[in-house]
């Protein structure tokens, strides 16, 4: 007998719109009817995922929450999925899919005594391979998926086992009819179904009405009933998504296996809207921060651990990582509610670290005489090499005459410093920003001594144009800057050429007002580039009182970095380009300063490259991907690498916060900004837009990007380049601070042995006081790494499989680590 396994769920987008009332009020409505029907039909059960609505029901309708907790109880009811929400599952950390699951999970185990082992994500466009061990460590055995269908993505088959980057395994299925019926027709979509899939003996069937909300209806069930009762080739009922892997999972052995992730669909969303894209990468970074930070503190009794604040910045981490929100498709009042949204959990953040920054600086010794301490904490398990840009005021403005130098001290060895434009316009010297050479240990706070040496003047720049260049050379670096189109006409690292000429040009993309990319591939048609604006124009756009200013200049020089800028534009918009060149090592930073005002367009960064063959590879969650050379889009965590095929040579280019490029011809380009509409649906023949008005365009006005650009040996830099992103992007903590010198010493935080191991997170557990230390491993070598952690007295030795994900639990009363899975438990 061929059997096809009905789950009735009903599709809540929750804030597509954003209008959160809206939302929990369409809950509320589809989830009363739904147990009407589950109470009053013995056959039916209902299926539903994401905590965050029954918490609403939970807030709104305690009866109804209660029906459904009896309903659960009584097998009548299934929670589907078991997370927080449906976040994108392409854009997110790994660490971030993590916590979707801790939340979702903990919430059902407390509220409706179960342990969900189906993971679904039916909307989401696109999903990392990352998952698998996520789910795996989790307690999933299986994953429930709609999008990418078969249009975009080829699978062997829709039923397959998916195989992560650590040889982790779960079922997956593809439901390839979708996740919703048209109301009265359900009984249709599975007749469908049957004729055109007449020897498949073991199918999954979604239904429920329409596309945000409905669910069951009188006149499907009554329909699917008499389906059910006739006795055909085909045994139809009601069941679950876990029923339908437990019988799928007989026949494992039989299935295909899939070791990639499961991409592409809706590629523009790996662009649109970078507003939220770079508030939510920030909200990472700090939350993930703070968050060791705080640990550090607290487990050394300086501070009271901050649960409730992280907690509720957690909230609006994963809130803000909904399928309509993070991805750029919802409508305006959604995008401004996201900004809300990431910028009070951006907030809370601030206010914790600030907390655990001043427990762990208390015990810093008073400032010297003449000296203005800067304080900088690494949280991080690696000695980082770098520069710090430190801003400050002296106690009063300099009326003295001649200039303030800030020179940079550290156990009195004088370190190689300069001082740039600070970020006030004040007529007055006083506000002082210096820029520092630094080493700094693991996991500690470093201290620096700035003191302000009385010079005749500030040192002026003492690199010039010269032929129409301006050229940059080091031990290290050998760059030209070409002045007449002000980008990079060579970039040698170690003298092995990594960029080709006009490296760093803007390209203008033809692109359409579908903020989705719904469908398309690829954004290749080049309509536009951006052009070097005459001097004229550039003294215009600057504000300076001068009639003429070079559009290409170099704005700082000193001991440790060479800031050239230039100025660009297109049509209605510009863009603001500064080159940030190191005295000492490899790294070019980048910052891209971009007032856009253009509409159906994309702007690409490009980089050509001197590698010849390359593969293009990219970060994803918790894993590496191995991305399409053919200039298909493609998305990306907080970097990228073209490593070349026949020499030892890597480009690396780490992000702050975008996601979508591609990659043919030994070029890279990196997508900055679209200009489409807020949900615009391409649906049919129909018009994208009215035509009779004025239609707002999502990231008009002003952004803001930065890259940091290096090259060398492909297994150093491969190597180095996961610490590397870490540190760009949850970044060092520096204030010029005056500690009180009488509070407690603070001990380090955590020391690895292996730099390359990456602390992934350090937080207190969920249940009790435990501390929990997950740790990650980026390039799939199996490694053996000494753990540190001085601020509770403890150590033990790791070994840790490529790509793995080990997370320890260490208790302070039995000085005892031991291994747990991502939901906390013992395994």
């Amino acid at each position: 007998m061929k059997r096809i396994h009905l789950v009735c769920n009903a599709h809540l987008d929750p804030v597509w719109l954003w209008e959160w009332p809206e939302g929990a009020g369409e809950a509320l409505s589809t989830f009363r009817t739904a147990a009407d029907f589950c109470e009053r039909r013995e056959n039916f059960v209902f299926s539903h995922n994401e905590a965050l609505l029954y918490q609403w029901i939970e807030d709104y309708e305690p009866a109804l929450f209660k029906r459904i907790q009896r309903l659960v109880k009584a097998g009548r009811w299934n929670i589907l999925g078991g997370w927080f929400l449906q976040p994108d599952c392409n854009m997110p950390s790994g660490e971030s899919l993590v916590r979707q699951i801790l939340l979702g999970k903990r919430y059902f185990r407390e509220k409706f005594g179960v342990d969900i082992k189906t993971a679904a994500n039916l909307d989401p466009f696109g999903h990392a391979r990352g998952l698998v061990q996520i789910l795996a460590k989790s307690g999933y055995h299986s994953y429930l998926f709609c999008r990418p269908d078969a249009a975009f993505l080829a699978l062997p088959d829709d039923d397959f086992v998916w195989v992560g980057y650590d040889g982790s395994e779960v079922l997956g299925t593809r439901v390839k009819a979708h996740y919703n019926s048209q109301g009265g027709k359900a009984r249709a979509k599975v007749e469908e179904w049957i004729q055109s899939h007449p020897g498949r003996d073991l199918s999954l069937l979604l239904w429920g009405i329409g596309d945000h909300g409905g669910g069951a209806s009188k006149r499907d069930l009554d329909d699917l009933d008499g389906l059910i009762s006739s006795n055909g080739e085909f045994e139809v009922f009601h069941s679950t998504a876990e029923a339908y892997f437990e019988e799928l999972g007989r026949r494992r052995n039989a299935l295909p296996r899939v070791a990639h992730s499961l991409n592409p669909w809706a590629v523009g969303c790996y662009t649109t809207m970078v507003r939220v894209k770079q508030g939510h990468r920030r909200l990472e970074n700090e939350l993930f921060s703070a968050e060791k930070m705080a640990s550090i503190a607290s487990f050394q009794g300086l501070m009271k651990y901050p649960g409730r604040d992280l907690a509720e910045a957690f909230r609006d981490l994963a809130f803000s990582e909904f399928h309509d929100i993070l991805p750029g498709s919802s409508i305006g009042p959604g995008e401004e509610g996201a900004v809300r949204l990431l910028d009070h959990g951006l907030e809370i953040c601030s206010r914790v670290k600030a907390k655990a920054f001043f427990a762990l600086a208390a015990g810093e010794p008073a400032a010297e005489e003449g000296e203005i301490p800067i304080l900088v904490y690494n949280p991080h398990p690696f000695r980082i090499r770098t520069l710090l840009a430190c801003e400050f005021e002296d106690h009063e403005p300099n009326f003295g005459g001649g200039y303030l130098f800030p020179g940079i001290f550290q156990h009195g060895r004088r370190l190689p410093s300069q001082p740039e434009k600070e970020l006030s316009n004040l007529s007055l010297e006083w506000r002082k920003k210096v820029v520092f050479s630094a080493e700094l240990e693991p996991g500690r706070m470093t201290r620096f001594s700035c003191r302000l040496e009385k010079i005749d003047q500030k040192p002026g720049p003492g690199i010039a144009e010269e032929g129409g260049m301006i050229r940059f050379k080091t031990d290290d670096l050998d760059v030209l800057i070409n002045t007449t189109t002000g980008l990079l006409d060579r970039a040698k690292i170690g003298g092995r050429d990594i960029l080709a000429a006009n490296a760093f040009k803007p390209l203008v993309i033809g692109d359409n007002a579908d903020p989705w990319g719904m469908s398309v591939r690829r954004f290749r048609e080049v309509v536009g580039e951006f052009t070097l604006m005459d001097p004229a124009a550039a003294a215009s756009f600057a504000g300076v009182s001068k009639a003429s200013l070079p559009p290409v200049r170099v704005i700082e020089d000193g001991e440790v970095r060479t800031v050239v800028e230039a100025l660009f534009g297109y049509d209605h918009s510009f863009i603001v380009l500064r080159y940030f060149l190191p005295k000492a090592g490899t790294e070019i930073e980048v910052e891209i300063r971009v007032l856009w005002n253009e509409k159906d367009r994309m702007l690409k960064l490009s980089l050509p490259t001197h590698l010849g063959p390359c593969r293009y590879l990219g970060q994803a969650a918790y894993g590496i991907d191995e991305l399409p050379d053919n200039g298909d889009e493609v998305v990306g965590q907080k970097w990228a690498a073209v490593a070349s095929r026949d020499a030892d040579l890597a480009l690396t280019i780490i992000n702050d916060g975008v996601y979508g490029s591609d990659f043919a011809d030994g070029e890279v380009r990196l997508s900055l900004l679209r200009s489409p509409a807020h949900a615009a649906d391409p649906a049919g023949d129909r018009p994208l837009l009215h035509h009779d008005r004025h239609i707002p365009r999502i990231d008009q006005g002003e952004r803001v990007f930065h890259f940091w650009i290096n090259g060398g040996r492909s297994g150093e830099r491969l190597s180095a380049v996961e610490g590397e992103a870490l540190a760009r992007n949850e970044v060092l903590y520096v204030l010029a601070y005056f500690p009180p010198g009488t509070g407690r010493k603070a001990r380090p935080g955590v020391v690895l042995s292996d730099p390359v191991v990456q602390l992934a997170a350090l937080k207190k557990a969920e249940d009790g006081n435990d501390l929990i230390i997950r740790l990650f491993e980026p390039t799939g070598i199996e490694r053996t790494a000494e753990l540190e952690m001085p601020f509770v007295r403890a150590r033990t030795t790791v070994h840790i499989k490529g790509f793995e994900i080990k997370t320890l639990r260490y208790c302070r009363k039995t000085k005892e680590f031991w291994n747990v899975d991502l939901i906390e438990n013992e395994t």
